[in-house]
């Protein structure tokens, strides 16, 4: 281990895999942006990325004692950055990844590409234990063709149902699924068929019911849309569907005991306000209380320091919630049968899970250091900016490459905050003149400005409501169909987003990709999960 000159450790990919490996909590962190992230991460690494890092770093990792490693591609600075920003936010025990992603595959260990790998990995893994059956989509079509159209769901959110569905399907996210299931289909006998994008919700929301034992058949569309539309079917676009409030009491008393059942299978315990308060102050461990319920109910009545992770996506992307591996997870049951039935696959992922009542919960303390807030960037209303429009304001877009493609203001350079500096130099600006950020969320530009100040502007200033303000302005926009050039897109996944825009070569890349997880996998990774069936023969 050495230092930088910033005095923080510097450790190897040996050392790393090790504390990965040694039974304690550790994050490691990788700062690059998304695109680079996808394009091939360490198994267990958490996406961070720079430009978002005062927003997520207090989510991903509420403990400020946490051992934490952070990465990037080995010939930037981007890790340094994020190391000294890390620790102007109370982080203590911060190390960096030596040559970042070159050392790891130096070191000889495999970088992934994609995202979410270790729930990726999971629902591949799921479907080999339990035999999920799956039915192809050509079979399906022929079914509905003869008028058997069996209850089809899709277990994904109501947005991604929206932009492509299976036609008719009616959208249930899998964390919905148990508990609404029996309202759905008041019959035993008609089969139930899930879909998803490609394969992992589709596997675990069909596993999910057949774990509970519904007595439907139960069955996951290979490959979900994407295979869908490489058999040459037709997707459906633009649906309004959703499921019925209206629940049946009989049927969420099936549920709630079968969720019981479940949960005692896997030895998932209730544990009391006293346990839980202990959870939640112990020092030396990190607890994630999270409400798996929907958006709507959370912003009802969820409590205010609990963190809201729908169970579908949760178990779908664990990565996104919880940055901390070996980390506790306290789940708040609100009906018996959302959180029982999530916790059954997360203590299958590998992390320690409870449960605690609703009630009992209310009484909690929340223990979440406070943190401190960046200055928050003066906005410019229409007004403001025609005055600055002819003048000499620099404008600066920082939000996605993809929507800077589809329109900006006329004259403002794209950028990201990794690559804020390269790009002032590359236009000459200078630390008098004025600077004009765009950004979809406020808090990416603030958190851009603190580099902006440590660089020397002082004249910093945000569009009030983005794009939209400069457009009420009336002032010019452009489209720059093929600027940033793709090379530059550091925020952009082609192989992963490509496929939701009708690519059929990347859904193949996609689905191969992900069909090919376990093979990818060292003994060590996948001996993160505890999957409790018999792996099938």
């Amino acid at each position: 281990m050495t230092l930088n000159r910033n005095d923080v450790a510097i450790v190897d990919a040996n050392t790393t895999r090790a504390w990965l490996n040694d039974g304690a909590e550790i994050a490691l962190l990788d700062v690059r942006e998304a695109g680079q992230f996808g394009e091939g991460h360490p198994f267990f690494a958490i996406p961070l990325p720079y430009s978002r890092l005062e927003i997520d770093a207090p989510r991903l990792v509420p403990r400020l004692n946490t051992r934490i490693v952070l990465l990037d591609d080995g010939t930037a600075s981007v890790a340094a950055h994020a190391a000294k920003r890390l620790s102007a936010l109370g982080y203590n025990n911060v190390s960096i990844l030596r040559d970042g992603t070159r050392g790891w595959l130096a070191a000889g260990y495999t970088l992934f590409k994609g995202v979410n790998l270790p729930s990726k990995t999971f629902g591949e893994l799921i479907e080999h234990a339990f035999g999920t059956p799956h039915i192809s989509p050509s079979q399906l079509a022929a079914q509905i063709a003869r008028g058997q159209t069996p209850a089809l769901f899709d277990g994904r959110t109501l947005d991604e149902h929206r932009k492509m569905t299976i036609p008719g399907a009616i959208p249930v996210p899998n964390g919905e699924l148990a508990y609404r299931i029996g309202s759905l289909v008041p019959d035993a006998e008609t089969p139930i068929v899930i879909h998803c994008a490609g394969r992992t919700r589709s596997i675990i929301g069909a596993q999910t019911l057949r774990n509970l034992g519904v007595p439907n058949p139960v069955i996951a569309l290979e490959n979900g849309t994407q295979g869908w539309a490489l058999a040459g079917l037709t997707l459906e676009h633009g649906s309004e569907r959703r499921y019925p409030d209206v629940l049946n009491e009989t049927a969420i008393a099936d549920a709630r005991s079968r969720a019981a059942t479940l949960a005692a299978r896997l030895n998932i315990a209730t544990i009391d306000a006293d346990k839980a308060q202990a959870w939640l102050a112990d020092p030396e461990r990190t607890t994630f209380l999270l409400d798996v319920r929907t958006p709507e109910e959370f912003a009802h009545d969820g409590l205010p320091f609990t963190a809201h992770a729908p169970g579908g996506q949760l178990v779908q992307a664990t990565d996104q919630t919880i940055g901390v591996r070996r980390a506790r997870v306290l789940l708040i049951d609100h009906d018996g049968v959302r959180a029982p039935v999530t916790a059954s696959w997360l203590v299958q992922l590998g992390y320690e899970t409870a449960l605690i009542p609703s009630v009992t919960a209310s009484g909690l303390r929340s223990q979440k250091p406070t943190r401190s807030t960046q200055p928050s960037l003066p906005k410019l209303d229409a007004a403001a900016l025609r005055e600055a429009a002819t003048g000499r304001a620099r404008l600066i877009d920082l939000r996605s490459s993809a929507a800077y493609r589809r329109e900006h203001a006329a004259n403002a350079y794209w950028t990201i905050r990794p690559q804020l500096g390269s790009t002032l130099e590359a236009i000459n600006a200078s630390s008098e003149e004025v600077l004009l950020i765009f950004a979809d969320d406020p808090a990416i530009a603030n958190s851009a400005a603190i580099d902006l100040r440590e660089q020397g502007y002082t004249s910093i200033y945000l569009a009030g409501d983005g794009l939209q303000t400069w457009k009420d302005a009336d002032l010019a926009v452009a489209s720059t169909p093929d600027l940033p050039a793709d090379a530059e897109r550091i925020d952009y996944l082609f192989f992963v987003h490509d496929r939701h825009d009708g690519n059929l070569d990347a859904a193949r890349q996609y689905l191969e990709w992900e069909t090919g997880l376990i093979a990818q996998c060292a003994p060590d990774e996948l001996g993160a999960f505890h999957i409790d069936a018999p792996v099938l023969q």
